[in-house]
């Protein structure tokens, strides 16, 4: 079950990218499978791109840069991933595609195979329905970037054997991640906890609380979060964040506290899928976005104003950010003349760990 030789990552997104890179970096010989040859080319070239600009900053040698590209494999035949000793699936958010492909794959791959998918919130036992011996199926989630992240999420599904489990661990373990494994519920760990910190901030949005580049501002200032949630769907893609957000809201039964936003539809079936498109929340431009968001929800908004005091108070424009120290809201609100954001700095700690891996 540890000797895993060669890894087939299915899918050559970014996600899949990110992977089949991870895998390489590692000794492994990868098989990227796509039924777009054009897609895996454009994969292949962003990796050559990232592996080259390490070796400018020496962080990489030119020569182990060229022994990574060369363990990867463009494969747009399925038949070939019969080979793999680990199958890494990072394609399509949908579970009638998941358990087509799945089910294709147990009949080409030999019964020691490992099938893994990449899913952020899809039941892996769902998946595993109808594959032949099911206590190989396991969920595999990176997050992105996922050659930076450290997270891994192992996902076992109803079937998934112990063995299989431990396996994924040491494997992540070995490709210098952090494993946290996790019984298949909607959403996971992480993608569950996620779920308040991008829907109340598009609510806020849908509101006109305040623009786009405040709302975030105000959960990496007064929060201590490394972006904020608006700018994060733009990174991560509109398209893949909505998706997630409706697979657990379902999951959930309709539960309104995971309710999707239809903002954030309008911006997907607009195409504005955030970095990736170019366009989402904010314009992007490279690796920064523009903080004047995109056709603004309300022309009357004056551009953010953030200020830090040397007593501890961040203002937003007109909001003040202040770390609790027993003092209530509306206490400090008379004291400073103006609307409070109390922050409480054991929950502000939790909430950072969520949201800094989230996907």
């Amino acid at each position: 079950m540890l000797n895993i030789r060669t890894v087939a990552v299915i899918g050559s997104g970014t996600m899949g990218a990110g992977i089949a890179e991870v895998a390489a970096s590692h000794g492994h010989q990868v098989l990227i499978y796509d039924i777009s040859s054009d897609a895996i080319s454009r994969a292949i070239d962003g990796i050559r791109q990232r592996l080259a600009s390490r070796v400018t900053r020496g962080k990489l040698s030119a020569d182990a840069g060229s022994q990574i590209l060369a363990r990867l494999v463009p494969v747009t035949d399925i038949d070939a991933l019969s080979a793999a000793d680990l199958i890494i699936e990072a394609a399509s958010e949908r579970l009638e595609v998941k358990k087509a492909l799945f089910a294709q794959l147990a009949e080409i791959c030999p019964p020691q195979t490992v099938l893994t998918s990449n899913t952020s919130s899809i039941s892996v036992t769902a998946i595993a329905a109808d594959v032949h011996h099911p206590e190989r199926v396991a969920g595999l989630h990176f997050f992105n970037p996922a050659p930076v992240m450290k997270l891994v999420e192992v996902v076992s599904g109803l079937a998934t054997s112990a063995e299989v489990a431990d396996a994924l661990c040491e494997l992540a373990l070995n490709w210098g991640k952090q494993p946290v494994r996790c019984q298949s519920t909607p959403g996971f760990i992480v993608n569950r906890v996620a779920r308040p910190f991008y829907s109340e901030a598009w609510r806020a949005l849908e509101e006109q609380v305040a623009p786009p580049a405040v709302i975030d501002a105000a959960l990496r200032e007064g929060g201590g979060f490394p972006m904020g949630p608006l700018e994060l769907t733009d990174m991560i893609g509109q398209d893949v964040n909505f998706a997630v957000t409706c697979s657990v809201f379902n999951a959930f039964w309709q539960e309104r506290r995971f309710l999707p936003s239809l903002m954030q539809q309008e911006l997907v079936l607009a195409g504005r899928l955030g970095k990736k498109s170019g366009k989402g929340v904010y314009d992007w431009q490279g690796d920064k976005p523009d903080v004047q968001w995109v056709e603004s929800v309300n022309d009357s908004y004056s551009p953010m104003r953030v200020e830090k005091r040397r007593d501890g108070v961040t203002e937003i424009d007109d909001v003040y950010l202040v770390e609790t120290q027993g003092e209530t809201a509306q206490a400090l609100a008379l004291r400073l003349n103006g609307p409070v954001v109390v922050v409480d700095r054991i929950e502000r700690d939790v909430a950072v760990i969520a949201a800094a891996a989230s996907n």
